[in-house]
């Protein structure tokens, strides 16, 4: 019996961040912005693969059967997982877990520090291992949010803002060291741009006095060092609900000693509890970011499918008429965003309504954990449309070549006497190209 080997080829696309732009002094419309969304998909998205096949003396084998099967996006496609392990009963913690991984490959977890470390010296650093872990056990990329933010106050955060600096420096490196290999992207400082607002002096008057008396600038690059030091290979984000120039001066002076930046991804929040973004203010934002020339991940998404009642204590529930709005709007802007060749990730705020952030119906899933038609919408958008699975034969060469989108792929090929052979492949979102073999 003649034995066959696989090997796999891959050529795909370098995508860097760049402009698309209207003429001249013209603003880009929406109906430009979204009739050209499925050419810049094939052209940013997608990565060109050649799989060759030959026998054991190498020669090429034609007429083998190759069947291409996407695992999992090079895009991160995410949801917050707060949720996890604690909804109302097993079931729906089985449910919630169920559909998350059907759908999504990234996952945010949450490090808010009073909630984190309510006693000093006793973090919850065990319970946020076991979701990261099985995070990892599902093929789901994880984040921690947020490394440092004044929102509130630790309890026991002495008052000198000379003793609070060094806590928060340590408290960044030792979530940071001990997570290394398990969550290697950090949102590290939430929320710098106006970080002295009222609400904030007065729900965390240690932490925002301490951040005033270092500096707004000052106070965000140490908190990026201890990052770096505690894992020079981490992503290092800058995240703010701010999108307006006041955001983008700021990062432009988080840059070290050299001029080097200290960041390698910028986070941009869309939190649309009132108003849906129209088109054009999504690109503008994708646009005035991208000049930075590192990936954008939008990092907070939230669209409501219903109404908010706007009187204290009565409840914000979904409708089905705000359901279907929601699906609808949540399809466009995921389209827009993932036509932009400089998003790396989208990360929704919240994947259930329950427990949901201001008590909104912005989940994918109902209370219950039924799903919505935005999580069957989306469903169809992430694993179906933006999806790649293709059968075909090599030719003479003993090539079969295809085009599909950049992610993980299972690659198997069944010669004329029908042995298979399996391999993995990674299609590299940056351009890398990764084999590997599991193949017998």
């Amino acid at each position: 019996m003649r034995k066959h080997s696989l090997s796999i080829l891959l050529f795909p696309i370098l995508c860097l961040p760049m402009r698309l732009q209207g003429a001249p002094g013209k603003t880009l419309s929406a109906k430009a912005i979204l009739d050209g969304a499925e050419a810049r998909i094939e052209k940013h998205r997608k990565g060109d693969a050649v799989v060759r096949v030959v026998d054991a003396s190498g020669k090429p084998v034609s007429g083998a059967t190759v069947r291409v099967e996407q695992t999992r996006h090079a895009f991160l496609f995410g949801s917050n997982i707060f949720m996890w392990g604690r909804c109302r009963t097993p079931e729906q913690n089985q449910a919630y877990q169920r559909r998350f991984a059907e759908v999504l490959n990234y996952a945010t977890l949450p490090y808010y520090w009073g909630a984190y470390e309510p006693q000093q010296g006793k973090p919850s650093h065990t319970s946020r291992e076991q979701v990261a872990r099985w995070c990892q056990a599902n093929g789901i990329a994880t984040k921690g949010h947020p490394l440092a933010w004044n929102n509130h106050d630790p309890r026991w955060l002495p008052a000198d803002p000379d003793k609070v600096m060094p806590l928060q420096l340590e408290r960044i490196a030792d979530c940071v060291r001990r997570f290394r290999g398990l969550i290697d992207r950090w949102d590290v400082v939430n929320e710098a741009t106006h970080f002295d607002r009222e609400n904030f002096k007065m729900q965390a008057p240690k932490l925002t006095r301490t951040w005033s008396v270092v500096g707004q600038v000052e106070f965000t690059k140490r908190c990026f060092a201890a990052a770096r030091a505690a894992n020079p290979d981490a992503v290092l984000l800058i995240n703010d609900y701010r999108r307006d120039p006041a955001y983008a001066e700021l990062i432009t002076k988080l840059v070290d000693t050299s001029g080097k930046r200290i960041y390698d991804a910028i986070g941009i929040q869309s939190h649309m509890h009132g108003k849906v973004w129209p088109t054009e203010l999504v690109w503008e934002a994708c646009e005035r970011f991208a000049r930075f020339g590192v990936p954008l991940h939008f990092t907070e998404t939230t669209i409501v499918s219903g109404r908010d009642p706007g009187q204290r204590g009565k409840p914000w529930v979904t409708t089905p008429e705000g359901e279907r709005m929601q699906a609808r709007e949540t399809a466009r802007f995921y389209t827009v965003l993932f036509s932009h060749p400089a998003i790396e990730a989208i990360t929704w705020w919240d994947l259930s309504d329950q427990g949901a952030w201001k008590q909104a119906p912005a989940g994918w899933l109902r209370a219950d954990m039924s799903p919505k038609p935005v999580f069957e919408e989306m469903k169809k958008l992430i694993k179906d449309k933006w999806w790649t699975r293709l059968d075909g034969k090599t030719d003479a060469k003993g090539e079969m070549r295809f085009r599909g989108f950049k992610g993980l792929y299972t690659v198997e090929v069944t010669t004329a006497d029908g042995k298979k052979t399996t391999e993995t492949l990674e299609l590299g979102a940056k351009g890398e190209v990764v084999v590997r073999s599991a193949g017998k």
